[in-house]
């Protein structure tokens, strides 16, 4: 999820959870409620500061993103860190165990937002780098935001109620539940595709896309084939498809009705004849951190550069309609007694 709507998330969720002066012990102060909404607020930023890891390289940010500083394991350590931080910059004015809850509360929405969009979370980090996802919200989810911009807006307008962000974060499960019945439906798409082609050991996977909560990408892997399909669940079999010529209209024309899912075929090694050079450019050692971070990857293709021989690949979740793939690495030799090298590709947006 995208950085402003986790810290706005942290930020609804202290004031739902704000513990006013007369609700607290009198022999302790209490925090304002602007500070304890500020505390959440940026507790809620602070998973994300793992962004640093680009300053080593981008396969390093890819492969350890949403990773130590987004365990349920170490979230004790992390509120314990922001808390004594808040009450430094207070200047001790306030004891750093008032800030222990808004801190505790930012970094545990953030992880909730994070698990439910399709990248995944090392949930137990240190212990495990298993990473976990509910695929149910794109990364950037506009309805998602304004729901809890609405929220804080009805909160400062009834500044002495908490009832409008209680409403707002009840709001957003409902939302996230409405995306899980979607995610449903996508399922059962791939469901009923698998025994209608007899695909044998298939694995469904199902991903939100943008512009709408309504476009999802069905992924069905079978050995070291793809099987792709773009859908709309929104969109009837007997709507007429626009001819947009905007690069937004284009893209969402790109996500079809159920009943005109055009499923296209993604060999993970293309169809080039060099097959055996093209595993061995995959397997190669240089190329490992492209593999832990790559969950479908495929071939995008094979040339000649300055580089020497390439074969360049990227991951099907990156790849969106109209867009270049983002993160895509290859690797390259300069001819047969040359020993690989990995290279990256810069796309379209700035983290690529």
């Amino acid at each position: 999820m995208d950085p402003l709507t986790h810290a706005l998330s942290g930020a609804l969720l202290a004031r739902a959870a704000a513990r006013l002066p007369s609700q607290l012990h009198p022999e302790r102060s209490a925090l304002p409620l602007r500070i304890q909404i500020a505390a959440g607020f940026a507790a809620a930023a602070f998973p994300d500061v793992d962004f640093a890891l680009r300053l080593i390289d981008t396969l390093t940010y890819l492969n350890w993103h949403q990773g130590p500083t987004h365990s349920l394991i170490l979230l004790p350590l992390w509120a314990w860190l922001l808390a004594w931080l808040f009450s430094w910059f207070s200047r001790g004015r306030y004891d750093w165990k008032l800030f222990v809850l808004p801190a505790c509360l930012g970094i545990a929405i953030h992880i909730a937002g994070d698990l439910i969009t399709s990248y995944g979370l090392m949930l137990f980090a240190p212990f495990s780098t298993e990473r976990f996802s509910l695929a149910l919200v794109f990364v950037i989810d506009p309805w998602f935001s304004l729901i809890i911009i609405a929220g804080l807006i009805a909160s400062w307008r009834y500044s002495r109620q908490r009832i409008p962000s209680i409403i707002a974060l009840v709001s957003l499960c409902g939302y996230v539940i409405f995306l899980w019945t979607l995610h449903q439906q996508a399922t059962k798409i791939a469901t009923r595709h698998v025994a209608a082609e007899t695909i044998p050991k298939a694995q469904i996977s199902v991903l939100p896309q943008p512009l709408s909560p309504f476009h999802w990408k069905i992924i069905i892997r079978q050995d070291e084939t793809y099987h792709l399909a773009l859908v709309n669940l929104r969109q009837s079999g007997n709507q007429q498809q626009n001819q947009a010529t905007w690069l937004l209209p284009k893209m969402a024309a790109a996500y079809r009705p159920i009943a005109k899912n055009n499923w296209q075929g993604y060999p993970q090694f293309g169809n080039d004849p060099a097959t055996t050079l093209t595993h061995e450019a995959w397997l190669h050692p240089t190329f490992e951190p492209f593999r832990a971070f790559a969950v479908f990857p495929v071939l995008e293709r094979i040339d000649t550069s300055e580089q020497g021989l390439c074969a360049w690949f990227y991951d099907l979740r990156f790849k969106f309609p109209e867009l270049p793939p983002s993160f895509r690495y290859g690797v390259c030799r300069q001819d047969d007694h040359s020993d690989w090298r990995m290279f990256r590709q810069r796309g379209l947006f700035y983290i690529d």
